[in-house]
């Protein structure tokens, strides 16, 4: 049987009901709790705006670390709830801002108000 640990941050900044599935994560990646998640029709990548294989539109937050650099590899993803802005991760020249409104629209909110 698998323990996980958790280490208080400020990643959740609200009561909004916390929805969780598993999901896969695509090979090549190491990923931080908090990163925001596309999915490239495979897997669950890092969202980045400036691909166009799905993977730019963001629709969920990783719940824990992953390391798949090894293969696709299962995690915990957030599918709904209220998250500190300052707190998720995004790459290249991505901000959690630019993707607050496509999250709205999957009961993911991103609020600016508490600092990491």
């Amino acid at each position: 049987m698998q323990t996980h640990t958790y280490e208080r941050d400020n990643l959740l900044s609200g009561d909004f009901p916390l929805v969780t599935r598993a999901v896969t994560i695509a090979s090549g990646q190491t990923l931080a709790r908090g990163a925001i998640l596309g999915n490239n029709g495979t897997a669950y990548v890092q969202a980045d705006s400036t691909l166009v294989d799905g993977s730019e539109a963001a629709v969920a937050i990783l719940a824990e670390n992953v390391d798949a650099t090894g293969g696709d590899t299962p995690a915990i993803a957030y599918l709904t709830g209220q998250f500190n802005e300052r707190a998720v991760g995004v790459t290249g020249s991505d901000t959690a801002a630019g993707f607050r409104d496509a999250l709205r629209a999957y009961s993911i909110f991103l609020e600016p108000s508490v600092s990491k």
